[in-house]
């Protein structure tokens, strides 16, 4: 008999995971703690209870003004490189107990720098955090591999800078490159060097479009900066009717497969979508887009893995196969090498599943 499609069951299954950024996934405690390691004085609570609680309601409040003050905080306590190191080794310990086998993790340097920190220092407590990490998982029982990924914020002027970091640090664990920040006003090749860049080195890239802005983002990102992968993506449904024919980038992303790293419960927090019940992402992945099932701000959102998928399962009626295939697509689009993706199919996800489905 299968495990029925519940959170227990979600969270024995192997998992993958795209889109998660560090400084949207801090512990609490962790919060407070170096706060007061820094002195840094300005958290709206004092307890890590209560901490918890004012980040997922100002990232509820629909101002963009308190979601943004979320992040104030959490980079706030990350300017030295020690707090880096800590915070990126509890992303890997909290992943790895969520079930998740597999995950890109990423990060803007440059927003480390602020405290002195030089942005080669900042990568590199990423890099030592996410090892330390995933070694104190593996001797738990719990086995991760975790990739960084280094964001370029689009507002600023760093992208050359940081695509070079991408490429210095592709043999220690930094596997792709992303475009974070406001997408409207700020196009993708608006720093065409950084690009090229990229392009001459080889390096994977994802670039966040069509989460704030529509579908003009999501075309200017594969043309652009020739996005691999979509960080959201989800305006594409923009152009995806209930009834009657694709629009054209629509059904280019759905003919080129590029993938769509959604993370349902953020749209929702950011007004996208009333809720996970009037979310696309079934409808998309119904529609043979490749879609994947993703956290973005797991402190923010209040949300796990294990959640997103149950809650899209349960509000979409999805069944076994359909998660098993976002996690199947979610490892064959990450950026892990070809020997990575093929051990974890087979001596991980597979069994993993098997086991569950009876």
């Amino acid at each position: 008999m299968p495990a029925p499609l519940d959170a227990d069951s979600i969270r024995r299954a192997p998992k993958v995971l795209l889109h998660d950024h560090l400084d949207g996934g801090l512990r609490p405690q962790t919060v407070l703690e170096l706060a007061d390691e820094a002195g840094y004085p300005d958290l709206p609570a004092g307890d890590a209870e209560a901490l918890g609680r004012w980040f997922r309601q100002a990232a509820d409040s629909g101002s963009l003004v308190r979601y943004l003050e979320t992040f104030a905080h959490t980079v706030g306590v990350m300017q030295r490189p020690e707090a880096v190191r800590r915070v990126a080794r509890e992303c890997a310990l909290d992943l790895a107990a969520d079930g998740v086998s597999y995950a890109e993790v990423r990060m803007a340097p440059e927003l480390l720098t602020t405290g002195g920190t030089p942005i080669e220092e900042a990568v590199e407590a990423i890099l030592d955090g996410f090892a330390q990490g995933s070694a104190d998982a593996a001797a738990a029982g719990t086995s991760i591999t975790v990739g960084a990924l280094l964001c370029a914020m689009r507002q600023d002027d760093r992208w050359e800078e940081v695509a070079g970091l991408v490429v210095r640090y592709r043999d220690a664990g930094v596997v792709g490159f992303d475009l974070a920040g406001p997408e409207i006003g700020f196009p993708p090749d608006r720093h065409p060097g950084a690009i090229a860049l990229l392009d001459r080195a080889g390096m994977h890239r994802t670039i966040h479009a069509g989460e704030a802005a529509g579908i003009d983002s999501i075309r200017a990102a594969l043309d652009g900066a020739r996005a691999e992968r979509l960080g959201h993506g989800i305006r594409i449904a923009d152009e995806v009717p209930v009834d009657g024919p694709l629009g054209p980038v629509a059904q280019r992303v759905l003919d080129e497969q590029v993938p769509l790293e959604v993370a349902p419960s953020s749209n929702v927090q950011t007004g996208a979508y009333p809720s996970i019940a009037e979310h696309p992402v079934a409808r998309l992945h119904r529609l043979g887009f490749a879609v994947t099932v993703n956290t973005d701000n797991r402190l923010m959102s209040g949300v796990s893995v294990t959640s997103e998928l149950t809650d899209v399962a349960a509000a979409h009626g999805w069944g076994w196969d359909d998660v098993q295939t976002v996690t199947e697509r979610a490892l064959a689009v990450s950026f892990a090498d070809d020997a990575v993706r093929a051990r974890l199919l087979a001596d991980v996800v597979r069994p993993g599943f098997a086991a569950l489905r009876g």
